[in-house]
Order: structure tokens, then sequence, then C-alpha cells
């Protein structure tokens, strides 16, 4: 008889094996809803072996939220060649935003969805990861305005507003682009930047939109 195979795995891929696994029952059927049974059979290891690795349910979802949201920040800095003209930085950026949540629907619910329906410490997970990808866009608005020297120094407040709005419209149309068949990445991509990169433009070119004059009390 020949010699018995080893089949062991080493602990960090059949742990990765299990994020696998947990990230597409958690995308899918919700944090509720799941089980440790249907995460331990799609993972192909018993429910004793997905405790001794990841605690809890609640660790293991953790997991997956740190898991998903450290490779889509990778995925998004991964994308920009900081070299390029800052609208070109940006249009990269959310081409591989749109790219990666396209091709990762699951993660995206995951962070999307459900972590932030299903309180502390899980939403502080998503906001530390959202707080990253806002401090980068910032970044790309400022150079934006120095490239532009027309605006060399928006007010502080302006541009990290600009980064919230940006950010929270490119979460709701990446949300839309996976719900609807036919939306490419780039279609999402394009219609990000026609509604955005025009309106930066104008404010970095000294020509803002302003509310008009009203009387009465200013709110």
């Amino acid at each position: 008889m020949g010699a018995v195979k080893n089949k062991r795995m080493p602990r960090a891929v059949r742990e990765q094996q299990m994020l696998d696994a947990a990230v597409r029952t958690f995308g899918q059927r919700g944090y509720m809803a799941a089980s440790m049974d249907e995460i331990a059979e799609l993972a192909g290891v018993s429910k004793p072996l997905v405790y001794l690795y990841l605690n809890s349910k609640e660790d293991l979802f953790t997991a997956c939220i740190r898991r998903e949201a450290s490779r889509l920040t990778e995925a998004v800095r991964a994308g920009v060649e900081p070299a390029l003209p800052a609208d070109r930085q940006l249009w990269d950026g959310l081409r591989a935003f749109f790219t990666h949540t396209a091709q990762n629907p699951d993660g995206w619910s995951v962070l999307h969805l459900q972590a932030r329906t299903h309180g502390e410490p899980f939403a502080a997970e998503v906001a530390a990861m959202r707080e990253e990808i806002v401090a980068f866009v910032t970044q790309l608005i400022v150079i934006a305005a120095r490239e532009a020297h027309r605006d060399p120094s928006l007010p502080e407040r302006e541009v990290a507003g600009l980064a919230e709005a940006l950010v929270g419209a490119a979460e709701s149309l990446a949300a839309w682009a996976n719900a609807t068949p036919g939306v490419t990445a780039k279609q999402a991509a394009t219609t990000l930047m026609n509604f955005a990169w025009a309106g930066l433009n104008s404010l970095m070119a000294g020509s803002p939109w302003t509310p008009p004059q009203t009387s009465g009390t200013e709110s």
C-alpha cells in the first residue's frame, strides 16, 4: 500500500477558506439568518473547528468585515497611480472601487448592508474603513485644487464635505449597480465622474454654486 497522503492544511489557508464561506453566507443570507452549521458545511470543515479557529459567530463576522474592508481599500489604492493628474487618479480609483464591489458582491453586502445594521462593534469596523477612503479622496481633491492653480487652499471643512459626499455617492451607486443587471464598473465610474468632476472643476475655478439671496432668517 502506498503512503497515506497528508491532507492537513496550513492554519492560515484553512482560516481563509472559512472566511470565504462565511462572507458568502453572511452576504447572501444576512448576519442573523446565517448559521455556523451552514458556514462550516460550505467551508468543508466541522463546526467545532470553526469555533476553534474563530471563537464565535460575532468574532467570525468581525473577521469577515476586517478582511473585506482591507481588500477594498487595498484595491482602491492599488488602482491609483500617484504620478497621474488628479482627475485621472480619481477616475482610476472609482473604477477600482466599482470593479472590486462588482466582483465581490457578497463582501460588499457584508460591508455596506450587514455590518451597518447590527450595531457596535460591527459598524465601527466599517466606519474605520470608510474614514480611510474618505481621507484618500480628500487628498485627491486637495491635489486637484493645487494643480488648478486657481484655488490652492480650499477650506478644509469644504474639502472634507466634498470627500464625504463623493464616498457616500459611490457607496449608493455600487449598491445600485450590483442590483441592476448590465451595469458595468466603467459605467458606474463614468456616471459618478460626470456627476462630481464638473462640479469640482467649477469650484476650483472659483465659480462655485451659491444659494439664491432670500429675505428672512438664514438657516
